[in-house]
């Protein structure tokens, strides 16, 4: 008989390995982060609960000890109604699971860290042909608080890490994108934007936010310009580096800007909100290659001209395709040459201006 807690336990211990060897790639900071928020998902708490510092020092003492014990381990093969699977075999486990209720998800995240979860199916629906699931409770994760993401052409919304998400992204904003999500939240009716009435709101505000994934998603998966394999095969050959940095933003941004993508979707259901939170919410990085939008933006929430954003995607999109082909075509030509550090010299070179800011 099926019992849900037998494959939760696996994929937990996954999870810790994952953690375990890859805590490494995050800041100081950027750690604590990642660690606060699996702290409030261990213990279900809402995003803005902050237990005492005691507690949750004694709990990233307990997880760092459980990491040790795991450091040299070996993922382990899911075991599931007697049959074994390869952890990243998304698509077999999710064969079984799938009709049982339930989500397996197993990949590669940034700088290629293994990242998995496990949550409970709220919803299934089809849109511009693939297959959206929205989760529910997630029973097992990692210190990756990913909104949305796809796997064999699924898109899959994790409903709760969305929620932590859009929480951290609002209470943690730098000062330049504090006037858009002001503005934001305006449009959502908050005037006085209090502690009290963004928790009051979160929920219903990250719900109404989750096309914003799902249509960055479906970008990213019918972007024909920067050819996925391609895409994978420099990630691989550059992990944690500028160049990964700048490809992974590249592809982000066709993905955006495409007649597919987010900020078409933001465009033609005049979703102002959204706009609001998308400027917002801009790395810095992104910022740099795409500074059309915050051009337009400034002065749409004077004007509320659909049309400055319109002008903008556009522009974004030219931009994008360009680096996108000039990156895919210095990496092919090396490949023929075999010498990888020919193309990160010529990446570099070709695109000095961008990491320079």
């Amino acid at each position: 008989m099926f019992q849900i807690d037998d494959i939760t336990d696996q994929v937990l211990e996954n999870c810790d390995i994952a953690d375990a060897q890859h805590a490494g790639l995050y800041s100081i900071c950027g750690l604590a982060m990642r660690l606060r928020d699996l702290y409030k998902w261990e213990n279900r708490l809402d995003p803005w609960i902050e237990n005492e510092p005691s507690e949750v020092l004694k709990w990233i003492g307990d997880k760092e000890e459980t990491w040790e014990k795991l450091i040299e381990k070996d993922f382990g093969d899911i075991t599931l109604l007697g049959r074994q699977f390869d952890p990243f075999d998304v698509k077999g486990i999710n064969a079984i699971l799938e009709p049982l209720g339930y989500i397996y998800g197993g990949g590669y995240a940034r700088s290629l860290k293994p990242s998995f979860f496990l949550a409970a199916i709220e919803d299934k629906k089809a849109i511009s042909g693939f297959t959206v699931f929205v989760l529910g409770e997630e029973l097992a994760r990692d210190l990756l608080t990913i909104p949305a993401l796809s796997q064999d052409n699924c898109i899959y919304v994790r409903k709760e890490s969305a929620r932590l998400y859009l929480w951290d992204q609002m209470f943690y904003i730098k000062k330049s994108g504090r006037y858009a999500l002001r503005f934001g939240l305006e449009d959502y009716g908050l005037k006085e934007q209090t502690l009290e009435e963004l928790h009051r709101n979160l929920s219903t505000i990250a719900a109404n936010e989750t096309d914003t994934y799902i249509y960055h998603e479906l970008g990213e998966m019918q972007d024909t310009v920067f050819d996925r394999e391609t895409w994978q095969d420099i990630i691989a050959a550059f992990p944690h580096t500028p160049i990964e940095l700048l490809a992974r933003t590249v592809k982000d941004l066709l993905a955006d800007t495409s007649e597919y993508g987010t900020l078409t979707h933001i465009i033609e259901e005049r979703k102002t909100s959204s706009l609001a939170f998308y400027v917002a919410f801009l790395e810095s990085f992104t910022k740099t290659l795409f500074p059309q939008i915050i051009e337009a933006f400034k002065d749409f929430t004077q004007t509320r001209d659909w049309e400055l954003i319109e002008k903008a995607v556009t522009e974004g999109y030219r931009s994008a395709k360009s680096r996108a082909e000039s990156i895919v075509g210095i990496y092919r030509i090396g490949r023929e040459k075999n010498d990888m550090r020919w193309v990160e010299n010529e990446i570099v070179k070709r695109f000095k201006s961008c990491f320079a800011r």
